[in-house]
């Protein structure tokens, strides 16, 4: 059925179902970050070494896979995109399952328990990036921001639950728990998304053009990733931060960075479609370093708290700010394509810096990370800056 753009309150409401599906994939993904180093070290008796591929085959297999998560949302359409890619978590819940059965064979188990990873990486790319292009062909164009903003959303405030509720069900029912409820969860999904309705894409003859989708991103995505390591430093050093100045409320400030990016989003989320996205995130991008900077320079819980709550602001729309412009420099028929272009770079920001955080925290200390992410945020205003005078000279807005 092919779709035909409806009113603005009934295009977001048709795209709910979309966002609840990429929260309980990302709830599932997050379920297991906390808990799989245990299962494997603990359980299987495995080193950090061995904890460190089972971890991190995730989101190699996310990164890997993000071009081909793209032309299958292109050319197959949103919603096969989105239903591959719960399948595919599915069977990685299984092979978590079996995985669990031969824990007296850990060579076995913790094989299996990579092949599971690494189909929930696939699994990951097919959902996010099918998931953004289904709810931007749901909505008219001039809410195209506010459908990435609300995508992300979703996802970046699963992540942030996700990790309790792991913990919560491995202290009650062990990696089964886990194993069990990742593909439960996501039967659940599978049901939220059939009655949603879906575009029927015009395949052309053409072959996706990668590398010209890959030059319209790039600048975008290159914001993008520059903006992204605040993520990284804020989900990994922040509570240790706290716990290293002996300051209390560590859990508070993240919950206060992740509490003001799903708000800022919910209120503001229709700036970058109103304004520019290009705008937007360069003002955005300032309140990142700000607050990044009074995290990385606080005398006290209070101050980094505050420093939490106006990164958390700046960061929630340079996702959907600097994605609208990387939509809008693509061809209508290639932006699944670039879409998972775009998400790539923050799989690149995180699988590189990150390392590279926890290796600066360890020889200038732990507030440099902090300084550092407020750096990058700044470097990154000349390209929010270009792309807005590019948009402008264009459309003179």
């Amino acid at each position: 059925m092919t779709l035909s753009f409806v009113s603005k309150n009934e295009g977001v409401l048709a795209a709910v179902p979309i966002m609840a599906t990429v929260f309980i994939a990302f709830v599932i993904i997050g379920m297991a970050l906390p808990v799989l180093p245990l299962q494997v070290h603990n359980e299987l008796g495995f080193n950090t070494f061995v904890v460190g591929i089972v971890a991190g085959c995730q989101f190699v297999a996310s990164l890997i896979s993000r071009l081909w998560a793209g032309k299958i949302a292109d050319t197959k359409g949103a919603k096969y995109a989105v239903s591959l890619g719960l399948y595919l978590a599915i069977a990685g819940g299984v092979f978590y399952t079996f995985s669990c059965f031969i824990t007296g064979t850990p060579i076995v188990s913790v094989s299996l328990l990579l092949v599971g990873r690494t189909l929930l990486g696939g699994a990951e790319s097919l959902i996010i990036t099918g998931s953004i292009l289904w709810g931007l062909q749901l909505v008219p164009h001039n809410q195209s921001a506010k459908v990435i903003a609300w995508v992300g959303m979703a996802m970046f405030a699963a992540l942030a639950v996700g990790a309790p509720i792991g913990s919560l069900i491995f202290e009650v029912w062990s990696f089964l728990g886990i194993a069990l409820a990742t593909v439960l969860m996501t039967v659940i999904s599978l049901f939220l998304i059939q009655r949603v309705r879906t575009f029927i894409p015009k395949v052309s003859d053409k072959k996706s053009n990668i590398s010209m989708v890959f030059n319209k991103v790039l600048l975008p995505g290159m914001g993008f990733a520059m903006s992204g390591i605040t993520f990284g430093a804020i989900t990994t050093f922040l509570t240790l931060l706290f716990s290293v100045r002996h300051w209390d409320y560590g859990a508070l400030a993240f919950a206060v960075f992740a509490i003001m990016l799903i708000v800022t989003r919910i209120i503001f989320g229709h700036l970058p479609d109103k304004f520019g996205g290009a705008r937007v995130s360069f003002y955005c991008l300032i309140l990142q370093a700000i607050g990044m900077l009074l995290i990385g320079t606080a005398s006290s819980d209070w101050i980094a708290i505050v420093g939490a709550a106006v990164s958390g602001t700046g960061f929630s729309l340079v996702f959907p700010g600097l994605g609208l412009e990387a939509i809008k420099r693509t061809p209508v028929e290639n932006r699944g394509l670039a879409m998972g272009v775009y998400n790539a770079f923050l799989d690149v920001t995180l699988g590189i810096g990150s390392p590279a955080l926890g290796y600066l925290a360890g020889k200038f200390g732990i507030e440099s990370v902090f300084v550092l992410s407020a750096v990058t945020a700044i470097l990154a205003l000349p390209i929010s800056f270009y792309l807005h005078r590019m948009r402008f000279a264009e459309t003179g807005r």
